[in-house]
């Protein structure tokens, strides 16, 4: 099956009832079929050529689920966009994608709209909603392209295996956002992976509560579809939207990052809530502590699987889901397994390398870098070659993060390569730290970067966020630490905040972090 036969086979699978719930929207796929042809058709009327991009600034939608198929099927490049970034940020990614039109909500349009000018190669841009915002005939309605377009099946464009189909800009952790290029080989490689992996089947319910503009919910959208699962989404993330939605029976499986599912924890009465109809929730992002792993088993009642990948890799590395064999270990040991990284999909090469080159013993002690390879690995950055040459080395990709190997084989990182820590000769892993702080009864979440120190090099630092402010102290948090650690890995520094600075897919913005650790506290701690 090519990329452009996946709606195809969504209908095949459910050809009647609802499958996409949107607010009030109800649509079946055959009825999505209908309109994602008419879109894409409008695509093409509008001038768009297969391989030109076309950019999306929205929230969750239907209509986002419509774009992600139209791009596919006339052969265009979607570039989702990050609605959090500034307008000179947004400028930047626009220009460097050459975007020809801009798909955009009312209330996005507004901020986007002063960048037209500023952008010759942009032709149109299509808002949806049903009031106009400006009348300008390069300003144009999405359900009146729709509209417009004939009541008919168009014939899909198929570009081969290696052809781009999106790219996505990075969020930008390193305050240089870059365009990461993934195939429609990239695309069904995933998709035929996932599908057995995480058993994805008609009976699927998907609940669209991480930003659809990133990977870590963008893959749902193929695979669901192509297993006839049914699509259920919300606008914009809030704790008790997502635990709404995750009761109300239309979202048995999801996958958050650990920034959201913290915050679900956190609100009153999570553990009494009926979620008999949720079968699997996925985290990744980062890894998650013991801790609240139990958390999460004990108020979700479902099966918990860290996931690991990067934009990269499209995205899924590793799982980390106990084999069959796991099933009869004590509960103790099952935990266990599901704290860690995980172990890679079927199809696809991972390997953990030392500094000599050679690939780590499955101890859980030596450290190495994460490398993959496979169908699902993207072949590189958009208009990037000479980061692309760094990135990607004898077919492999260097993740930059480092991880340990378990004897079942099992990986579970420690930190980013960028971020290890050098106190006085000694290496800390910002993890271990962070799984120490973690384990303190008041503590939701910590961070720990390295700032400069005249004496050690460097020192280990945390911004902690607390479940209550000034239930703890920093002093407190101190002591805690260094009754669980070396005596080199206890923070010097930690500040009480009252959250993190984060990227738009959810991960700890540490760059920003640093700076902020680095400079002298606005509040008393």
């Amino acid at each position: 099956m090519q990329a452009s036969g996946i709606l195809d086979e969504g209908v095949r699978r459910r050809p009647t009832g609802p499958v996409l719930f949107c607010g009030e929207t109800r649509l079946s796929y055959p009825e999505a079929r209908r309109r994602i042809h008419r879109l894409a058709a409008a695509f093409s009327r509008l001038g768009v050529e297969p391989g030109e991009r076309v950019a999306i600034l929205h929230r969750n939608c239907h209509r986002f689920f419509e774009s992600y198929f139209a791009a596919l099927h006339c052969g265009a490049v979607l570039v989702p966009l990050n609605p959090k970034l500034a307008g000179a940020e947004m400028k930047t990614v626009l220009e460097d994608a050459e975007a020809s039109l801009v798909i955009s909500e009312r209330s996005m349009f507004l901020g986007l709209a002063p960048l037209f000018k500023r952008l010759p190669g942009l032709r149109g841009i299509l808002w949806t909603g049903p009031i106009p915002p400006f009348d300008n005939p390069l300003f144009r309605s999405y359900e009146g392209e729709i509209d417009e377009s004939p009541d008919a099946d168009m014939a899909p464009e198929n570009p081969p295996d290696d052809a781009i189909a999106q790219i996505y800009f990075t969020s930008g952790s390193t305050g240089i956002p870059k365009g990461v290029m993934l195939t429609r080989g990239n695309l069904m490689a995933h998709v035929e992976r996932v599908l057995p992996d995480l058993a994805i089947d008609s009976r699927t319910t998907w609940g669209h509560i991480a930003p659809m503009f990133h990977l870590a919910d963008a893959w749902a959208v193929w695979a669901v579809t192509a297993a006839g699962g049914t699509h259920s989404f919300l606008p914009e993330f809030s704790a008790a939207g997502a635990l709404a939605l995750l009761e109300s029976g239309n979202a048995g499986m999801t996958n958050l990052v650990p920034t959201m599912i913290h915050r679900m924890l956190r609100e009153e009465g999570v553990e009494s809530r009926d979620f008999s109809q949720l079968k699997l929730l996925l985290s990744g992002g980062a890894p998650m502590p013991a801790e609240t792993v139990l958390r999460i088993m004990s108020a979700f009642r479902c099966e918990y699987v860290q996931t690991y990948g990067l934009t990269e890799t499209g995205p899924f590395l590793t799982l980390s889901r106990p084999d069959t064999a796991m099933k009869h270990w004590p509960i103790a040991e099952q935990i266990r397994i599901r704290c860690t990284t995980g172990r890679p999909m079927r199809g696809v090469e991972v390997r953990v390398v030392g500094e000599d080159g050679e690939e780590v013993p499955k101890d859980s002690k030596s450290v190495g870098e994460i490398q993959a390879r496979g169908p699902t690995v993207s072949p590189g950055y958009w208009k990037r070659p000479e980061e692309t040459a760094a990135a990607f080395q004898d077919g492999w990709l260097k993740t930059g993060d480092l991880a340990v190997v378990g004897r079942e084989g099992y990986l579970s990182i420690v930190d980013r390569k960028k971020d290890l820590i050098n106190t006085g000769g000694e290496k800390v892993y910002s993890l271990e730290v962070e799984n120490a702080l973690a384990a303190h009864a008041e503590v939701v979440e910590a961070a720990v970067v390295a700032l400069a120190d005249p004496d050690l090099g460097e020192a280990v630092a945390a911004a902690v966020v607390l479940k209550e402010p000034h239930r703890a102290t920093p002093e407190e948090l101190i002591a805690h630490c260094a009754r669980h650690l070396s005596y080199f890995k206890v923070p010097r520094t930690i500040r009480i905040v009252t959250d993190l600075p984060r990227t738009g897919s959810g991960k700890v913005l540490k760059r920003v972090l640093r700076e902020r650790l680095a400079s002298p506290a606005r509040e008393p701690t």
